[in-house]
């Protein structure tokens, strides 16, 4: 398993691109992967499904292909009711 804390943070777009080829080729192999960011659009792009937190509960999962930066922002601020997108 590799736990990751905001992985791309200060880090230019070459190097970004980089990471998440090396993120998917360990996701690929069997490696569990999971990673905390601030950055919507990153996580959305590298996810399978996003688990999203409100006041220390998880207050929605989402499958990536149908996660947008509205869902999830919704799920942040607890205005989303956890079945409307369950993975």
């Amino acid at each position: 398993m590799l736990l990751m804390d905001e992985p791309t943070r200060g880090i230019d777009v070459g190097t970004k691109a980089e990471i998440y080829r090396l993120i998917r080729e360990l996701a690929a192999g069997g490696t569990t992967v999971v990673a905390v960011s601030s950055e919507l659009p990153e996580l959305i792009g590298m996810s399978d499904r996003v688990l999203i937190m409100h006041e220390g509960r998880i207050s929605g999962e989402v499958a990536a292909l149908e996660a947008d930066e509205e869902v999830l922002l919704a799920y942040c601020y607890g205005k989303a009711d956890s079945h409307d997108h369950d993975a």
